[in-house]
């Protein structure tokens, strides 16, 4: 069926947006989604071990997210925003930019001690081309300098609270590389996964680098046109046997957000099976796409429009979805980021 992007439309009040995070990660609010009898019931997160089973391969998505807002002065003197999309190699990044018409090839940006920039090219969509020159790794002249990367719909500086460098990460991240956090993990513990190991559950981790095409708008009326961008992802030998047996002896895969469904699903539908690999993953999920890899989901509540629903929509059917998340309104569920959670099975 043929879906358009006015179909995935829901009308959000903006006061359920979360702009910050609970003062507990594991006090989320989690509406559980029977996929089965297509029915949800109001949950909290905390009684996520309960709904896993003995046996169950709970999968995390363990990028860690780098602080890719920068903030500098142009040789003329204007303010300017960068964030950092992509690495090119060799010192040079793609990023965006606000404002981007003061930004003309060939200028040049003082981000701070140790860390400036010049453009060397516009490119088409919006984006500019930079070379950075740093005193000593540029890693951590980044790491250093830039601010965390919070969503836009957040309406507040990232560092308004000091703890976004802290929260807006989850607790099992370790690869550095990601614009934007995997925020279904953002509500796990140490306390909550050793609760999980104790009930029989395996959990293993894959990482995939969220990057802008994520979170980009959809742009198209009709979904099929939309395509999300690649990402990069790892997935290693241990953790693609350990899957290989999960379903060769019918064990659920639980994946932990988007991220971590679109790098396994990613990965089954190139190879037959899981594989070790690395790589750019290519894959936009949309309805009509067969699941292969992955049994059940946890995820945030995600925008309207976006390809984050129409994902969670393949999984669960664009109905039973839709009905959810206006149950989800309905019930004042918390949003987006820093917000409550869905659990899909």
């Amino acid at each position: 069926m043929a879906y358009s992007i006015e179909d995935f439309d829901f009308e959000l009040p903006q006061e359920l947006i979360a702009s910050d995070p609970l003062e507990e990660r594991s006090a989320s609010r989690m509406l559980s989604v029977d996929r089965g009898s297509r029915s949800f019931d109001d949950e909290s997160f905390s009684g996520l071990p309960g709904l896993l089973r003995e046996g169950d391969v709970l999968v995390l998505n363990n990028t860690r997210v780098f602080p890719a807002r920068l903030f500098g002065t142009a040789s003329t003197g204007a303010k300017v925003e960068i964030f950092l999309v992509e690495d090119a190699g060799s010192g040079e990044w793609t990023a965006l930019a606000r404002p981007a018409k003061r930004l003309a090839t060939g200028k040049k940006i003082d981000f701070g001690p140790g860390l400036a920039a010049e453009v060397l090219a516009r490119d088409e969509g919006g984006t500019i081309r930079l070379k950075f020159e740093s005193e000593g790794g540029l890693d951590e002249a980044i790491d250093r300098l830039g601010r965390t990367p919070l969503p836009p719909y957040i309406k507040r500086e990232s560092d308004a609270i000091d703890n976004d460098r802290e929260r807006y990460q989850t607790v099992f991240a370790k690869e550095r590389g990601a614009i934007a956090a995997p925020t279904a993990g953002l509500h796990f513990t140490p306390e909550v996964l050793d609760t999980v190991r104790a009930r029989g559950v395996s959990v293993v981790e894959v990482t995939l680098h969220v990057g802008y095409g994520t979170f980009a708008p959809v742009r198209v009326s009709e979904i099929e046109q939309h395509r999300v961008q690649p990402e990069r992802y790892v997935l290693d030998r241990d953790t693609a046997e350990l899957l290989n047996a999960a379903k060769r002896e019918r064990r659920r895969i639980v994946a932990v957000g988007t991220t971590t469904t679109r790098t396994l699903e990613y990965n089954i539908a190139r190879f037959g099976r899981f594989e070790q690999d690395s790589g750019l993953a290519d894959l936009t999920i949309l309805p009509g796409h067969e699941f292969r890899a992955v049994d059940a989901l946890l995820t945030n509540f995600h925008l309207p429009k976006s390809s984050l629903l129409f994902l969670v929509s393949a999984f669960a059917g664009r109905e039973l979805i839709m009905d959810a998340y206006r149950h989800a309104v309905r019930e004042r569920y918390r949003f987006y980021s820093y917000g409550d959670c869905m659990f899909i099975h």
